[in-house]
């Protein structure tokens, strides 16, 4: 029989926990304290391909190399791709154990509530989703902006008169971005579908761009250029070193969208099995496609001195033309026109997979009263299986952000170098968090770092402090203020913003999320202790009951 508040879980005969849930006063609500309110219709390849798509880690590795292309050139490339994966791993890790034990659409938010504890759960947790969702409209914005360059590049193609201006790119990112819109709102239901549709193109259009860029250049750039030209091509005024730090801001852009998936937490049936092979696939698979593609891309580059466009420009259209012109020189326009294609078609289902990730992200603060008009933002259309307010705001966000390309000439490193920093601060308050607290309030779900948790955690603070700092850096020396690096200014002022409305609002008004209550008991025992009183328990064959309807609770208990 199972009690009035009990951890509970959905059992399946066939493969034994799904869905993570709570028992309380007769009632099955999510992990969240929630009950289900979307419909739970993403299986693991349909994750997979959410997190592949959304990652789009050689697009975005592409789209993003004028952020690393001053930074030493191909050999910048290269290697802060390989430095920027590494320390991902950590974060990747951290992020999967904690999505394995507590499933919910918060993520990052509702987990620093928890860890924070009942003293400080309630504040870190406020602060960390709001940056996180900051984080989050960046990435919108930044892919939006990708893919309507993408588009205006595939129009110019043919078009050899016409002059792009930022304007033109707006315009297109208007349509994109609320075609966006309008699909999540309408076409909830069909979302999963287009994931698949993304995946194909992720996968095999990159493999198929690999090939191309390997296969189809008349001259092939040196070895020498490739891995041993980082001192000519470091043109950031910086010396080597910090160059180099500075250019793995694209390799991070590539990399880290670790936490995209853990929004999609209450429309998994198996969300704490799933999600950490979500999130570790989305790094390993991304990395290698990003490495093989950085290679490709690299050798095909014959003249760098066109790819100097700044960096809100498109250089890999440029790439394109050199590496399927002929012998004589002439553009292959077709096959550069079917390249960018490959793109669009893998940038469109990242745009529509990142928009139901901001619209989630801005719901589950909205259902914990964490903004302002929450119970309007909260509000869901079941019909629909979608948070429509949550939706249109964060388009109308994404909308103001997109028009910052428009006047200055960094927007494009404002918006990635911004995504990065934000979400991973979001990232670094749990996992210090849960340090503090001796690792003691996240019972271990299926993957769990066991007593390696300490170290990665640990690990994953110190690259995410490190690179954060390094990243707020000028891009390039001597500062300009039409080329100044706005992050260090972002972080700022997200920070302040978020801090006004807790002192307006929320610190009397915020009651938390409904996890703090469930979760949080403050005579639990640190991780180590728990898991030998865990073991104990199963077995004596005493830690599970099943309920009535069919619900078998995990013996965690949950305060009132």
């Amino acid at each position: 029989m199972v009690s009035e508040n009990q951890v509970v879980t959905h059992h399946n005969k066939d493969d034994g926990e799904t869905v993570a849930s709570v028992r309380i006063d007769g009632l099955a609500v999510n992990a969240s304290g929630h009950r289900d309110q979307l419909s739970r219709q993403y299986g693991i390849m349909a994750l997979a391909g959410m997190a592949l798509t959304i990652d789009n880690a050689w697009l975005a590795l592409g789209s993003s190399i004028s952020l690393s292309i001053l930074n030493g050139g191909p050999p910048g490339l290269i290697f802060g791709l390989i430095v920027a994966a590494t320390y991902y791993i950590f974060i990747g890790l951290s992020l999967s154990e904690l999505a394995s034990s507590l499933p919910t659409a918060g993520g990052v938010y509702h987990w620093a509530s928890v860890a924070g504890g009942d003293r400080f759960g309630r504040m870190l947790g406020f602060f960390t989703g709001w940056i996180n969702f900051y984080g989050w409209m960046f990435d919108l914005a930044a892919l939006v902006q990708i893919t309507a360059n993408i588009v205006v590049s595939m129009y110019a193609i043919y078009h050899p008169g016409y002059s792009s201006q930022p304007w033109h790119v707006y315009i297109a990112y208007l349509i994109i971005l609320w075609f966006c819109c309008l699909m999540t709102v309408f076409g909830n239901k069909f979302i999963k579908y287009t994931q698949y549709f993304g995946l194909l193109f992720v996968t095999l259009g990159g493999v198929a761009t690999i090939v191309v860029l390997a296969t189809m250049p008349v001259k092939h750039a040196s070895n020498e250029f490739v891995w041993g030209s980082f001192e000519e091509n470091n043109l950031t005024g910086w010396t080597g070193g910090i160059a180099f730090i500075l250019g793995v801001l694209n390799g991070a852009f590539t990399i880290g969208t670790c936490d995209s998936v853990t929004h999609m937490s209450e429309e998994l049936p198996h969300p704490r099995r799933d999600l950490p092979k979500a999130i570790m696939l989305q790094i390993g698979l991304g990395f290698v496609y990003a490495f093989s593609f950085a290679i490709a891309l690299c050798y095909a580059i014959t003249d760098m001195d066109a790819l100097d466009g700044g960096i809100n420009t498109y250089p890999l259209t440029n790439i394109y033309l050199q590496a399927t012109a002929n012998a004589q020189g002439e553009k292959n326009l077709g096959a550069t026109f079917g390249l960018l294609f490959i793109l669009l078609g893998s940038g469109l289902p990242c745009c529509l997979a990142t928009m139901v990730t901001n619209s989630r992200t801005y719901w589950a603060l909205a259902r914990d009263s964490a903004v302002p008009l929450s119970p309007l933002f909260a509000t869901v259309n079941e019909n629909l299986s979608s948070p429509v307010p949550a939706t249109l705001f964060v388009a109308i966000v994404a909308t103001g952000l997109g028009a910052i390309p428009l006047g200055s000439e960094s927007a494009f490193l404002a918006l990635a170098g911004s995504f990065i920093i934000l979400t991973s601060v979001s990232y670094c308050i749990p996992f210090v968090a849960n340090m503090a607290s001796r690792r003691k309030y996240f019972p271990p779900g299926p993957f769990s770092l066991g007593k390696w948790g300490y170290l990665i955690n640990g690990a994953a603070v110190t690259f995410i402090i490190f690179f954060d700092v390094m990243f707020c850096f000028p891009f390039a020396l001597p500062v300009k203020v039409e080329g100044m690096n706005w992050n260090s200014v972002i972080l700022v002022g997200t920070v302040v913003v978020t801090a006004a409305w807790w002192m307006i609002h929320a610190r009397k008004h915020y009651p938390g999320p409904k996890v703090i209550k469930l979760y949080v008991h403050e005579a639990d025992e640190p991780e180590e202790t728990r898991d030998s009183e865990a073991e104990t328990v199963q077995d004596r064959g005493t830690d599970t009951g099943t309920s009535k309807d069919g619900l078998e609770t995990s013996g965690v208990p949950v305060d009132g």
